[in-house]
């Protein structure tokens, strides 16, 4: 083991999405799994401060750690694959960046002199990079360099990388380039051209890659990798292939066979065993060889793009691999659900899970699909507004308050049953202010929560301003709709459920942003179990009819 931390930069050249948060995340395992105390952090070139206000279709998912950082899906990622908890620290974006100088110019820190971005700008970035490395918990950190290289907003985080490397000396810092070698089916060939610019552009800033990783389609012969090492000054095993993958939990496999851990401690003088990943491999098996498969319609306003719901998806393949079943997830787009259609689009579902949104586009759909999952005790799972969701449609078709509402959406309804937090009425900005992080919720004596958690009290993680009116609580428990979840300190109901149903469980926090590979949330555990005996009594009723 270190005593003193050492870095490695992720950055990435040609184009984007190429895969660094899995690339990071891979490498991560390997050496989380040699013994070493790994951690990774994000660095984002946009000037928002954070992606909480971001809208879901302009950068996917925002995923939220325990100390209630809105941040980067690729923290998601992190979680996933290492098993541990990120935290603010571990993202940090070009708008906070200039926040914090800005608010150190105006408190008169900088004495007067004229701020530029080099040093200020560059020397708050070597401030951030450092705050995991100087905690002592961690050997190794792992940064990636969101964007691509020759990216104007990159070229700030470029520079500082180039000035840490010197402060930190050798051996205690490097960086991986992630780029793409194409292959062009008119020539039949892989072309390294790409490659070659992109390295070459990354040393015009003055950093020098010293592992590279290939993206490919096709294996990469060994003279194109000796070709590559030539041309960007690297050495050939520091060439490293990265091959399409069916599935990102491959990439760490695909990563040892490579000898990308090898290289990465030999380069950072650290000693390198074989990673034990067993469990991993588990996982992986029971993944890719399950005994059934089951369809699960993902009820939501966001589904043009899957990384709007990602650490849903996520989840589902995690609770999948542990019941040994196949989770196919069929997309159903609330803007277009009705009365009208509504069977023809839910009826050859297994299970039913309403997802989380804001505002009001889409909204009646959800109530509908509740409605029908209600009746016809399919297994529903509602998170965050998709709880909310079951809330209104229970109100309206069973209490028969035919205008309950939540105030987000109809802030004059006569029956508000779901409605604005206190702490939330006077708040302006909107970022950042929201209920975030994780939150203690005890769960009710012999509700089927209880049971699934095997726990009298968990703590979960929320993003929400609206709740469910305690008000209506009484009404709606005398009905059927129980409270199985509540905040010990303020009695905000988390969880609601309905004992008669097969599985009808909402709750209004986000337990897909703990779910791991690890650890797979017992929530979707429960809920993938349900939706595989939902599926089988349908098999059954239909044998005993024929």
């Amino acid at each position: 083991m270190t005593t003193t931390a050492k870095y490695i930069f992720v950055t990435g050249g040609v184009t984007s999405s190429l895969g660094k948060g899995i690339i990071a995340a891979s490498l991560a395992k390997l050496l989380q799994s040699q013994g070493y105390r790994v951690t990774i952090q994000k660095l984002d070139p946009y000037i928002n401060v954070d992606p909480g206000t971001l809208n879901p279709y302009e950068h996917g998912e925002c995923y939220v750690t325990e100390d209630g950082a809105e941040t980067d899906l690729d923290l998601g990622h992190y979680e996933r694959f290492l098993n541990v908890p990120t935290s603010q620290a571990n993202n940090v974006t070009t708008g906070r960046i200039y926040q914090s100088v800005i608010q150190k110019e105006r408190r008169g820190e900088f004495l007067g002199k004229t701020v530029q971005v080099v040093p200020h700008i560059t020397d708050e970035i070597k401030e951030r990079i450092q705050i995991l490395g100087k905690s002592g918990d961690y050997d190794i950190i792992i940064t990636e360099i969101g964007g691509t290289v020759g990216d104007i907003e990159s070229l700030p985080y470029i520079e500082a990388v180039r000035q840490l490397r010197w402060d930190l000396g050798e051996n205690n810092g490097i960086v991986i380039h992630l780029t793409l070698v194409p292959f062009l089916a008119a020539a039949g060939e892989l072309k390294t051209k790409p490659t070659q610019h992109s390295v070459k552009t990354l040393m015009e800033s003055g950093v020098q890659a010293d592992i590279l990783v290939c993206r490919t389609e096709h294996d990469l012969p060994y003279d194109l990798r000796k070709k590559l090492a030539l041309f960007c000054n690297v050495r050939e095993e520091a060439v490293i292939q990265s091959i399409d993958a069916s599935t990102i939990y491959d990439v760490p496999n695909l990563m040892l066979e490579e000898g990308l851990d090898k290289v990465v401690l030999k380069k950072l003088g650290l000693e390198s065993s074989t990673p034990d990943i067993t469990k991993w491999n588990q996982f992986l098996t029971r993944h890719k060889n399950p005994k059934t498969e089951i369809t699960i319609g993902l009820i939501g306003k966001y589904v043009e793009l899957q990384d709007s719901y990602k650490s849903i998806l996520e989840a589902f393949i995690h609770a999948g691999a542990e019941n040994e079943v196949k989770v196919n997830i069929e997309s159903v787009h609330s803007e277009y659900l009705n009365e009208d259609n509504i069977k023809l689009k839910l009826a050859h579902l297994d299970g039913v899970l309403v997802a989380p949104g804001f505002g009001e586009r889409g909204i009646e759909g959800k109530i509908d699909a509740v409605r029908y999952v209600r009746e016809n005790n399919v297994p529903f799972f509602g998170i965050c507004l998709g709880m909310q969701m079951a809330v209104i449609e229970f109100a309206r078709n069973v209490l028969n308050l035919k205008d309950a509402d939540s105030t987000e959406m109809s802030p004059d309804t006569k029956n508000p049953v779901i409605a604005l937090m206190a702490d939330q009425k006077n708040i302006t900005d909107k970022g950042g202010t929201m209920r975030l992080g994780a939150w203690d919720c005890d769960l009710k004596m012999g509700s089927a929560v209880r049971d699934i958690y095997k726990a009298a009290s968990i703590k979960e993680r929320h993003r929400h301003r609206y709740e469910f009116n305690s008000k209506y609580k009484e009404q709606m428990e005398a009905a059927g709709l129980v409270a199985t979840g509540l905040n010990p300190d303020t009695g905000l109901v988390e969880i609601v459920e309905i004992p008669s149903h097969p599985w009808f469980i909402g709750v209004q926090y986000h337990p897909e942003y703990k779910s791991t590979v690890a650890n797979p949330h017992p929530l979707f555990v429960a809920f993938v179990k349900a939706a595989l005996n939902y599926k089988k009594k349908k098999s059954s009723v239909r044998m005993a009819q024929n």
